[in-house]
């Protein structure tokens, strides 16, 4: 933070608003601290801030406002239906401005997608940091404002957090990866926090996961997630990554029981050792993507760009590849970059990776840790183009699944609102002809034929016959969960 006071200056008109009846007048927010939160709601790091605002806001009350500005860093980011579907999907309650031109963006002179602007009680800034881990730091500086005003900090009520309407009590709720056996499919109903394994007609026939939001180890339902992502099975276990409380999950289906295996439940930097002895005492950040090759678990850590590993027989967890830095960098191990990695699948001895950020498919040979990457080009090349791999485009892909009979991958490349498929013998690129309309599909698993979709954003799963084209959606029928 800098100590320089300027005044703050007023918002442009005809800004385009959320979460509230008229526009914000900063003038009108005098004797409150001002916190403006520039973001991107697809970067996990900005996700992970809505915390830190929500701590505030119920510790401050009505002497904090809290005003998002969404700045698109993809065109899937842009419109209206996408910024209602991220608020809805995160619970945002204050106001957010879609500054899709970026007026607000350089008024600020903001060059950070994800910086936080404080402005004190008498309208002036009083800094600006781009820093993710400054929860201590702005709840210090906040108090100090508020008592140099005299003001009394109200004790807040218990927050209602909102549910887009819509979307009945116990139907799924942007539903994000999804894992199939023959007779299984279990769905990481992300929006509910929770895991249910239902039939492949659709009935639930278990839930793990409350449908509140936390961090509890338990059995069934008395257990707790936070924005589960990716999962495996293995016997008689299913794995999954637990990404809102940055920690691997293991879920005993016989017994139903919930264990942590890896985390301590906050978000930890690139990590200065590449080795740890004990899963459970290491900061993790945001896991999403898990995989398995022998003993050993592969997690796509999308919140320090790196490729993890627990080995399931020593219980050591190193990381494998990727420098920390967000890029798109080849290379062996460590000299790597990554953007964001979400997903991963495995084919022989290659790991896949959907590198989100960089929309980007990239591959790590797991004996020599070397990376290189199939589809994407950087950070800003994205888009939507077919044709052999050195040509074509994607938009911010969330999931894949590799094919192991027809020698391909599967891909969700969810802000071209597509599902795509790789041919690894020739490297073409393809689009997979849907006769359903897809909302920014954020999970995908193939079995026998079938392909299943999380289609996030109507919050369903769809299913799409591959000898046919026929598609159709997984009625999940909630009347069964916990039986």
């Amino acid at each position: 933070m800098t100590g320089k006071q300027i005044p703050a200056p007023e918002f442009p008109q005809s800004l385009e608003w959320f979460n509230t009846d008229k526009p914000v007048n900063l003038e009108a927010c005098l004797g409150k601290v001002v916190l403006l939160n520039f973001s991107t709601y697809c970067s996990l790091q900005c996700i992970n801030r809505l915390q830190d605002l929500e701590f505030l806001k119920n510790k401050y009350h009505d002497n904090v406002r809290i005003i998002g500005i969404h700045i698109p860093r993809f065109p899937g980011e842009r419109t209206t239906i996408h910024l209602q579907k991220a608020i809805a999907r995160h619970n945002i309650e204050h106001p957010i401005i879609n500054d899709m031109n970026q007026r607000v963006t350089k008024l600020f002179g903001i060059r950070q997608p994800h910086a936080l602007v404080v402005i004190d009680t008498k309208g002036n800034i009083k800094g600006a940091t781009s820093r993710l881990d400054k929860r201590h730091k702005l709840d210090k500086i906040t108090g100090q404002l508020l008592c140099k005003t005299d003001r009394h900090v109200a004790v807040p009520d218990t927050p209602d957090p909102s549910r887009e309407c819509g979307i009945a009590a116990n139907a799924l709720a942007y539903p994000g990866r999804i894992h199939v056996t023959n007779k299984r499919v279990f769905i990481a109903d992300s929006g509910n926090n929770r895991i249910i394994e239902t039939t492949t007609g659709g009935h639930v026939l278990h839930q793990f996961g409350s449908s509140d939001a936390g961090f509890i180890d338990g059995h069934g339902t008395d257990a707790a997630f936070s924005n589960p992502q990716g999962m495996l099975l293995l016997d008689e276990y299913l794995y999954v990554a637990d990404s809102g409380n940055h920690a691997i999950r293991r879920i005993h289906l016989q017994s139903d029981e919930v264990i942590t295996i890896a985390g301590t439940g906050k978000p930890g930097n690139p990590p200065q050792s590449s080795h740890f002895s004990n899963p459970r005492e290491v900061n993790l950040n945001a896991p999403c993507g898990l995989a398995l090759k022998g003993n050993n678990i592969y997690i796509a850590m999308s919140g320090t760009n790196q490729i993890w590993a627990l080995s399931l027989l020593t219980n050591i967890m190193e990381v494998i590849a990727g420098s920390g830095d967000k890029d798109l960098v080849d290379g062996i191990s460590h000299l790597a970059s990554f953007a964001q990695p979400s997903a991963l699948s495995i084919m022989g001895n290659t790991l896949y990776v959907a590198d989100a950020e960089s929309s980007a498919i990239r591959a790590v040979d797991l004996d020599t840790r070397n990376v290189r990457t199939l589809v994407g080009g950087g950070l800003r090349n994205y888009g939507y183009n077919d044709g052999f791999a050195t040509d074509a485009k994607l938009q911010y892909p969330l999931d894949l699944d590799a094919d192991q009979r027809k020698k391909l991958l599967w891909v969700a490349d969810t802000y071209n609102n597509k599902i795509r498929k790789i041919e690894l013998g020739n490297n073409l690129v393809s689009s997979v002809t849907v006769d359903y309309p897809l909302h920014q599909p954020a999970g995908l698993a193939f079995s026998e034929d079938t392909l299943y979709i999380a289609n996030t954003n109507l919050h369903e799963i769809v299913r799409i016959d591959l000898r046919n084209g026929n598609s159709d959606t997984l009625n999940v029928d909630d009347e069964y969960a916990g039986i």
